[in-house]
């Protein structure tokens, strides 16, 4: 397969507008111009969410952790007859 050229995309951006109209593909462009801009606002806020939550932990982790590790392996117990 070979990749379409400038002269593929022409035709079809060309039939494209008789088929739909000016206006039609006017209006849809700035549709989904404005999917991507909610779509980035939304990750970016998403990220920043995420870095607040993770910075919350980590502050709540170093105020409970003692500067001293223990040992928590579980002890064997030996049969009680």
């Amino acid at each position: 397969m070979h990749a379409m050229g400038p002269v593929q995309l022409i035709v079809i951006a060309a039939v494209v507008l008789v088929l739909f109209g000016r206006g039609k593909v006017s209006s849809l462009m700035g549709e989904v111009g404005k999917g991507i801009s909610a779509f980035k606002k939304g990750v970016s806020e998403g990220q920043s969410d995420l870095d607040k939550e993770a910075a919350a932990t980590a502050a709540a982790a170093a105020a409970d952790v003692p500067s001293v590790a223990r040992d928590v392996t579980p002890v064997e117990q030996k049969d009680q007859v």
